[in-house]
C-alpha cells in the first residue's frame, strides 16, 4: 500500500512533534492501534450523566424538578466558561468580548424561555409536597449563578442597594456583608438568617471573595470601560451587555418568580420558599434594582426597572443579531 504526499506530510510532522517531547513516535501508533473506537455513550459519560437522578420521594414530578435544576447548572458552567475566557484575555479585542457575550447571551435565552418547565410541567400539588423533603436546599444555594454576577460587573452592583454609596470605599469584606442576596434569605417570621444561607456562606464565601479580588480590575464592566476610554468603537459591545443585564437581572428573576407565584402564593397567607427564603421581596426585579452596567441605561429605564418596558427592549436588541 502506498502512501498519498498528504499521509507522508502528517506522519512527518507528528515525527516532529514527538520527537521535540522526547517521545517515540511509533510507542504512540502502536496504541493507536490497538486502542477501540470511541463511542458517543462513552465521550459523555451517559450512563453517569442518566444515573445522577436521585429523587427523595415517590412523586414522579420531583424528577423534572431535579433534572431541570442540573441542566440549569449546566448552562451557567457554559456561561463561567466564557466569562472566563473574556476576564483572562490577553489584549481583550471588543470582537472577541462580543462574541464571547453572544455566546452567554443564549444560554441565559435557552434558560428563560425553557423555564416554563418549571412554572406549568409540575403538578403543584406533587411539588408542595416533595419540596418538604428537600429542606434546607434551595436553588438560592447555586454558587455558579453568584460566581457569573461577580465577573459580570463592579462587585459594589452587588451590595444591597440602601448601602452601596455608603460602601462605596469600603473592602471587598465589608461590601460582602451587606450583598444583596443576604437579604433574599430570611425567616419570613423572624427575619433571621435561614440555615440555607448559612450553609451557603460556610461553603462558598471563601471563593466569592477570592474571585471578587481577582476580577476587581477585570470584571466585564470594568473591561468595557477601559475599551472605551482606548478609543474602541463599542456600540455593539454596549447592546450584548445591556442584553446580559437584562437577562440575568429582569429576565431570569422575573421567570423565578412567576414559578414562586404558580406554586407557593396562596391567600390570604403566601407559602416560604424552599429554605425560608423570602421570595416575595427577593425575586421581584423592580423591588431589587440589581443593575449591572447602570452607564448604559437612561434614567427613566433604570427608575422603570423591571416593568414591562423591559420586554420591548430585549426584543430590539434581539433583532440586531
Amino acid at each position: 500500500m502506498e502512501f498519498t504526499p498528504e499521509i507522508l506530510q502528517k506522519l512527518s510532522q507528528l515525527q516532529e512533534k514527538y520527537t521535540a517531547m522526547g517521545q517515540d513516535m511509533s510507542a504512540y501508533l502502536d496504541g493507536l492501534q490497538y486502542a477501540d473506537f470511541l463511542t458517543y455513550w462513552d465521550y459523555i459519560h451517559l450512563d453517569t450523566l442518566l444515573s445522577l437522578q436521585n429523587p427523595k420521594t415517590p412523586f414522579p414530578d420531583e424528577q423534572i424538578f431535579i433534572m431541570y435544576h442540573q441542566i440549569t447548572e449546566l448552562y451557567f458552567k457554559l456561561t463561567l466558561h466564557e466569562c472566563k475566557q473574556i476576564a483572562e484575555k490577553e489584549n481583550l479585542t471588543v470582537e472577541f468580548f462580543i462574541n464571547r457575550l453572544k455566546r452567554i447571551n443564549a444560554y441565559f435565552n435557552a434558560l428563560t424561555t425553557s423555564f416554563q418547565v418549571m412554572v406549568d410541567g409540575m403538578e403543584k400539588d406533587q411539588f408542595l409536597k416533595f419540596r418538604m423533603s428537600l429542606l434546607p436546599a434551595s436553588g438560592f444555594q447555586s454558587g455558579q449563578y453568584r460566581m457569573i454576577e461577580i465577573y459580570a460587573t463592579d462587585f459594589i452592583r452587588l451590595i444591597d442597594k440602601s448601602k452601596r454609596d455608603e460602601l462605596k470605599t469600603s473592602s471587598i469584606e465589608e461590601q460582602f456583608e451587606f450583598i444583596y442576596w443576604k437579604f433574599g434569605a430570611t425567616e419570613l417570621a423572624s427575619g433571621k438568617q435561614t440555615l440555607t444561607l448559612k450553609q451557603f456562606i460556610q461553603k462558598y464565601a471563601t471563593q466569592f471573595l477570592q474571585l471578587a479580588k481577582e476580577r476587581k480590575f477585570s470584571n466585564f464592566s470594568a473591561l468595557y470601560q477601559q475599551l472605551a476610554n482606548g478609543g474602541a468603537d463599542v456600540k455593539a459591545l454596549a447592546d450584548e451587555l445591556r442584553k446580559l443585564d437584562l437577562y440575568v437581572n429582569v429576565e431570569w428573576p422575573l421567570a423565578h418568580y412567576k414559578s414562586a407565584v404558580r406554586y407557593l402564593e396562596k391567600d390570604p397567607v403566601d407559602i416560604a420558599a424552599t429554605g425560608g427564603t423570602n421570595w416575595q421581596k427577593y425575586l421581584p426585579p423592580r423591588f431589587q434594582k440589581r443593575i449591572f452596567y447602570p452607564f448604559l441605561w437612561t434614567g427613566e429605564q433604570m427608575e422603570e426597572w423591571g416593568k414591562g418596558w423591559v420586554l420591548s427592549v430585549l426584543k430590539t436588541l434581539q433583532t440586531k443579531d
